[in-house]
């Protein structure tokens, strides 16, 4: 592969990626500064004497018959949670918590604000097919730290610059990381 080829592919894809890299940056960054948003809260359904198995291996089949018997028009990618609470996914957009406390049931409603949805599909927590391209976009900034990387050590002129300064960051994130 020539040099201008490889160029040109690693710019294509910094310039196609640079978007959501910069949103998985400062949601990463505002989590970090505990700024984490938050979720308009709804209860939508709260009924003593529910059995709902929430627990049971068809619960997302139970949770469709939920929105279908309340005529809630909702749908969901995958349910996770554990123990009495089950969320409906993704929790990027509204989204439904589930809760058993005895015989009681009780079903919220989220809606996130912009913080939360930003974080929530950093954390993954988005749409399947988000969540697919997120998979690209790791594989793509791994091919453009890794050409970027390559394109300065094979520069005459970058070399040892690309060198020093990649040792640095190696060293600074040891040294930060232990």
């Amino acid at each position: 592969m020539s040099r201008k080829l490889l160029i040109s592919i690693h710019l294509y894809l910094a310039a196609f990626f640079s978007p959501v890299i910069l949103v998985i940056a400062v949601s990463g960054g505002l989590y970090l500064l505990d700024i984490k948003g938050g979720t308009e809260k709804e209860v939508v359904y709260s009924q003593v004497d529910t059995q709902f198995d929430i627990k049971a291996d068809n619960i997302e089949s139970q949770v469709q018959q939920f929105f279908q018997r309340n005529t809630i028009d909702y749908e969901f990618d995958y349910i996770k949670g554990g123990g009495n609470r089950y969320f409906t996914r993704p929790t990027s957009k509204p989204f439904y918590v589930f809760e058993q406390q005895g015989d009681q049931l009780e079903v919220t409603r989220h809606t996130p604000d912009f913080v939360y949805h930003i974080i929530e599909l950093h954390k993954g927590h988005g749409p399947s097919l988000f969540r697919n391209y997120q998979k690209l976009v790791a594989l793509g900034l791994v091919f453009i730290l890794l050409t970027g990387f390559y394109l300065g050590i094979s520069s005459p002129m970058l070399k040892q610059k690309t060198w020093v300064i990649s040792a640095v960051g190696l060293i600074t994130m040891i040294a930060l990381a232990s």
